[in-house]
């Protein structure tokens, strides 16, 4: 270590602590000491790619499997994520919509779980800071309010597309992604090869890739292999950051401290630091996705340019969310074919993906290895179960437009790879773990950033709302 003590120590490199440290850099001066601890390495694209190849590396060990890091008590739900510089953002698929406005009011407007402390327009600015960032590409017309246009032009339409595009305007969009649809300075344009989890031209925005230069600044200091595993607190301040490298045990003081790990270790690290709040740790859950296989008369679902070529948005919103949660429709354009004569193509694919509301007996707690938190996860609720049934029921007739042969339903997808709550939102400490800029209520010193955070789930992607609330918290605190 270069110095006894930090003015910030920030926890991770993934998208909320990267987005975090991009804000605060921007308003400080030179003379802060800043430390990163990152859990894992700096495992480049490059050498990811050859591992894909089935190439041995000897820094292959730098991508551990999510399930030898957390005790798993439901074998049946995956929990998807990976360690190591970038953190996310190396695993992710590049999917950006907002949310919309009524997922920060589900309490006021359908009388559903909490409204957020904060609302769509507090950080629709932020948004579009996180879209420059990343370079998303995206279309002028969205079902939420949006200011500016995207950076990048919007993916191609496929002919499905175009006819649902045709029938329901800004409800069934291009959808907005951090896969390029052309080239940037840093990255190449999709090629729409349905392999984003390591994209093999490098078309998917990563902190890697992002051109951000955050952590090559002489007032940043990063430590890898360095496992987190809580916080010494004083009078309810936090002074020291503990943690585990190469088997050895360390602390170093700070005056700030940013938790951005996945919600996995921000709880686990709270938890082992004595954080009494009864909510830490609870209703942590993800959306449900269900793939939804079409099957078309004489029409060949042709053209497209990326993975997820569009979203509808025709059983999100509206009074239904009463009764029954949001669904958002990711139209996947990876090479599905039906092997019939004169038909290859005559065949679309929707994945519909479910809201879900924080349930108590979804939870995160300590294990008798301080590193390695316990995973305790019930099932959803009666809220997702009951959207699934309608959108079935819905489907055939918003679906009319086509020559729709029939419908083959898949089994649910064991994980969206989005681990939402345990440390959600709120205006107090009765009802949440952070407030409105993501300090802890209780340590002020203390931010817990990412999806943890989120008071409800949305039905939309995670990722550009958690780069947009470290975006707004930084900006807000200092």
């Amino acid at each position: 270590m270069k110095y006894d003590k930090y003015d910030l120590i920030i926890v991770g490199t993934g998208f909320a602590s990267s987005f975090f440290l991009q804000k605060y850099l921007s308003k400080n001066d030179s003379t802060k000491k800043i430390l990163v601890l990152e859990r894992g390495y700096l495992y480049s694209h490059a050498e990811k790619l050859k591992v894909r190849r089935g190439e041995t590396l000897p820094n292959s060990k730098y991508e551990p499997k999510w399930d030898d890091l957390v005790e798993n008590f439901n074998p049946k739900k995956d929990w998807h994520f990976t360690t190591g510089f970038g953190g996310s953002s190396n695993c992710w698929w590049g999917c950006t919509p907002r949310f919309m406005p009524s997922d920060f009011k589900m309490k006021s407007l359908y009388g559903v779980a909490q409204d957020w402390p904060i609302s769509y327009n507090d950080i629709e600015s932020y948004y579009e800071e996180a879209e420059q960032i990343m370079q998303i590409s995206g279309p002028d017309e969205t079902p939420f309010p949006k200011n500016g246009k995207y950076p990048l032009p919007a993916h191609k339409f496929s002919k499905v597309d175009d006819i649902l595009h045709k029938k329901y305007g800004n409800q069934y969009i291009s959808q907005p992604t951090a896969r390029a649809s052309m080239a940037t300075k840093y990255r190449n344009a999709c090629m729409a090869s349905s392999t984003c989890g390591t994209c093999p031209v490098d078309a998917k925005f990563s902190i890697e890739n992002s051109g951000m230069t955050i952590y090559q600044d002489s007032r940043v200091e990063i430590v890898y292999g360095a496992e987190v595993y809580k916080l010494e607190i004083v009078n309810n301040v936090a002074r020291n950051v503990c943690y585990v490298k190469s088997n050895k045990e360390y602390k170093i003081e700070g005056e700030v401290i940013a938790l951005g790990a996945n919600p996995f270790f921000n709880s686990n690290i709270l938890l082992n630091s004595g954080d009494k709040n009864p909510l830490t740790g609870k209703g942590f859950g993800e959306q449900l996705g269900v793939q939804v296989l079409i099957y078309l008369d004489d029409l060949s679902n042709a053209g497209g340019s990326t993975w997820v070529n569009a979203n509808g948005y025709m059983l999100y919103d509206g009074p239904h969310r009463k009764d029954h949660a949001a669904c958002l429709i990711e139209v996947n354009n990876a090479p599905f074919l039906r092997f019939e004569d004169k038909k290859w193509l005559n065949i679309a694919s929707f994945r519909l993906i479910f809201e879900d509301i924080p349930a108590d007996n979804n939870y995160i707690t300590t294990s008798d290895n301080k590193l390695k938190p316990q995973v305790h996860f019930k099932g959803r609720s009666e809220y997702v179960e009951k959207a699934l049934a309608n959108a079935k029921e819905k489907l055939p007739d918003l679906l009319s437009c086509l020559p729709v042969e029939k419908f083959k339903y898949l089994d649910p997808f064991p994980n969206e790879g989005h681990i939402i709550g345990g440390t959600r939102m709120s205006k107090d400490a009765e009802s949440g773990v952070v407030d409105k800029h993501l300090v802890h209520h209780k340590y002020r010193n203390v931010f817990v950033l990412g999806a943890g955070a989120f008071t409800t789930y949305s039905a939309s992607n995670p990722s550009l709302t958690l780069s947009a609330l470290s975006l707004h918290a930084a900006d807000k605190m200092f």
